[in-house]
């Protein structure tokens, strides 16, 4: 009789990594898909998206669409062909500036003498949106939106563009979170799968000039330990304030989760690894008037 192998506890990052490839594994077998595809950005998390995609069904099921506009970093494309040729994916390249432009002609008429904001940042990935779909019908490959928990939780996402999918790998995964996970999968391959580049690149939507993530939000170091104590934990402004955080930033961070719900509520489902997901953990009417 054989003695019995030692086991080892699995450390935290470890256990999630393999509880969101099984996830993955599992959503896509049981419904019926052979393959996914998804938007390469040059960003984290599609990126840590795509892995655990090829983890879970192997690289050629995997493939992976660069659609660069003419706000696109040159990084986007570069780096998005580097991690495809380390997972060993197919990447397929579909420009989308002549697509924009022509929305933006059509609306022409309508939008006069308004100075471009957030809806041509939104119709950018829009785009994308009806690019993937149209791949997804036409090939029946399942698409996975790479959207991250600390993005969901305040709205930084556009509806019908970058949540467009039908499965959402890393939605209960905090951006912090993200960047951890990046660099446990390349220690677990032992060489630089996921590009340094990518890792260390500051997060950016690249819907406009220069745009950065921390325009529009505080660092995520910040947020995250926020959002958690706010989601997970039911912690009250005050709670949160009393912790180190600057009160007006929480109560305008609580704002912005609370105002959000309706778009959470019609994005993909995904992987719970948090005590408290959004859908059947944590759901708040989608119509309210919430104060404080």
């Amino acid at each position: 009789m054989k003695a019995p192998r030692p086991r080892r506890r699995l450390t935290s990052t470890e256990e999630i990594h393999k509880a969101l490839v099984i996830g993955t594994r599992d959503y896509v077998r049981k419904n019926g898909f052979q393959k996914v595809v998804i938007g390469l950005s040059g960003g984290i998390d599609s990126a840590l998206t795509a892995t655990i995609a090829v983890d879970a069904v192997g690289c050629g099921n995997v493939v992976g669409v660069t659609m660069p506009s003419q706000y696109s970093s040159k990084g986007s494309v570069t780096d998005s062909e580097a991690l495809a040729k380390n997972l060993g994916i197919e990447l397929k390249q579909i420009p989308i500036a002549e697509l924009f432009d022509v929305f933006k002609s059509t609306l022409k008429k309508e939008f006069a003498l308004l100075p471009e904001d957030i809806t041509e940042e939104n119709l950018q990935a829009r785009v994308r949106g009806v690019l993937l779909m149209a791949l997804s019908n036409k090939f029946g490959w399942l698409v996975l939106a790479p959207g991250n928990k600390s993005e969901i939780s305040v709205g930084y996402c556009t509806l019908y563009g970058d949540m467009v999918g039908g499965f959402a790998v890393i939605k209960d995964v905090p951006k912090t979170l993200v960047y951890k996970l990046a660099r446990y999968r390349n220690r677990l391959a032992g060489r630089k799968l996921i590009p340094r580049r990518i890792i260390i690149k500051e997060p950016s939507a690249e819907l406009k000039p220069d745009q950065r993530d921390v325009d529009s939000l505080p660092p995520y170091h910040i947020l995250d330990p926020i959002l958690e104590a706010y989601v997970e934990d039911d912690k009250s402004i005050r709670e949160i304030a009393d912790m180190g955080f600057d009160k007006k930033l929480v109560r305008h961070i609580i704002r912005m989760v609370d105002a959000n719900e309706y778009k959470r509520r019609q994005g993909p489902p995904g992987i719970k690894i948090t005590p408290r997901a959004f859908g059947k953990d944590r759901r708040i009417p989608i119509t309210n008037w919430y104060t404080d």
